[in-house]
């Protein structure tokens, strides 16, 4: 039986469905802009990407104790109309011959910005529109959008970048962000937002309470380690992927494209299939056995080859991981909610998103320089390596928590 979560939580469903899809709609317009219209050159276009997330990522540091305790649907409208703003600058400077490689990395760095403000304050906002034993269908719901987005949205986007030029894929996004925006603003009801003492101003230590909180948890702090080393040595090699199939490999953009949109398609199973799984072996066995599964399969880029057997063996050994993370990641981003108090939510998951993208930008430099001295291939050989171990960092158990419900006279506010 499919569990209904009210109208609320499809309302920011929809919010968070059209800017994903907006987002790779405009995959690789931000590069293909860099290349074209301002011919920058390679190690540019790295440092576009890789820049964009590490200032984005510091620049969210102090965002999770000031969306924590702000009501949550005035700060997810406000990032989506930042968003909106940044990312529509570029064609309008495009069009008023203004656009620079400068006002590119401005609007890496506001949009980055503002995507973990929303992030955090959307994913506090799960929490109290959604009861603590559905949040698995909840986060399922989403990563399976997610999917959906990634498997769709960059075939789409390069017949638009094709017709039209990547500029018109960026405004596309932008007006995703607004639409989101309208649909946060039909949500009705109460609102959430962590009480504070008006006697006291702001304290520096504020900003440190999201890693305190998830260190100061055990399960959080194995789940913590264990995403940010996993993301982080998978993303390193995104690059190098590119540089060897396009590269050393000559495939061309649509093998390239058919490459990691068909396995896309197993992300979106995997996460129908985790809520069920769940149900009938468990959570923390289910966590355990994909955490494991997602760790081996990276390793098998390793035997890509050229011609269409190499085509075919990064779409299964793609298909597999991407299937295996589809079931996985709603597990662990329910637990990670479930266990985060509502007071703190905010402040956990800025602290995770920073994390995640500091890690994400530091190894793909690492992993670059590596590839530079040895070869694409041997650097994403010596990534699958290191991920084999990394799911001993995952919970030995994952004991329930008994989390007291949050006091909603003083937090509710009006609705938007």
């Amino acid at each position: 039986m499919r569990v209904k979560l009210g109208a609320g939580f499809g309302w920011l469903w929809s919010a968070y469905a059209v800017s994903t899809y907006g987002t790779w709609l405009a995959f690789g317009a931000f590069p293909l802009v860099a290349v074209r219209v301002l011919d920058a050159p390679a190690f540019a276009v790295s440092l576009l990407e890789a820049a964009g997330l590490t200032v984005a990522a510091v620049a969210a540091v102090p965002l999770g104790p000031w969306v924590d305790h702000r009501a949550k649907r005035p700060v997810m409208i406000g990032m989506d109309l930042v968003r909106f703003l940044a990312m529509a600058s570029v064609p309008a400077a495009y069009f008023l011959g203004l656009l620079s490689y400068v006002r590119l990395l401005v609007v890496s760095v506001v949009s980055g910005t503002a995507g973990i403000a929303f992030t955090a304050a959307s994913g506090a906002y799960l929490k109290h529109l959604v009861r603590g034993e559905h949040l698995l269908v909840a986060s399922g719901r989403f990563e399976g959008t997610s999917w959906a987005a990634t498997a769709v949205g960059p075939p789409l986007g390069g017949a638009l970048i094709g017709l039209l030029g990547p500029v018109a894929a960026i405004l596309a996004d932008a007006f995703s962000y607004l639409l989101s925006a309208l649909a946060v603003r039909r949500i009705r009801g109460g609102d959430v937002a962590a009480p504070r003492d008006p006697t006291s101003g702001p304290r520096g230590t504020d900003l440190l309470d999201g890693w305190r909180f998830i260190f100061g948890d055990p399960v959080l702090r194995r789940l913590f380690l264990n995403s940010v080393l996993v993301g982080g040595l998978i993303m390193a090699t995104a690059p190098l992927v590119a540089v060897l199939l396009l590269g050393e490999y000559r495939f061309t953009a649509l093998q390239y494209g058919l490459a990691f949109g068909v396995p896309a398609v197993g992300g979106f199973a995997g996460a129908r299939l985790s809520a069920r799984l769940v149900r009938r072996c468990g959570r923390h066995r289910i966590m355990i056995v994909f955490g494991w599964l997602r760790s081996v399969f990276p390793l098998g880029l390793a035997f890509v080859r050229p011609g269409v057997t190499g085509l075919v063996t990064v779409i299964v050994v793609e298909g597999l991981l991407i299937t295996c993370m589809g079931v996985f990641n709603p597990i662990y981003a329910a637990e990670r909610l479930r266990r985060a108090p509502a007071t703190h939510a905010a402040r956990v998951l800025s602290a995770w998103s920073v994390s995640g993208k500091l890690s994400q930008a530091g190894l793909m430099v690492v992993w670059g320089v590596l590839a530079t001295l040895t070869s694409p291939l041997a650097a994403i050989t010596v990534s699958g390596v290191l991920l084999l171990p990394t799911p001993l960092l995952l919970p030995k158990r994952t004991p329930a928590v008994d989390e007291p419900s949050p006091v909603r006279p003083a937090e509710d506010v009006a609705a938007t």
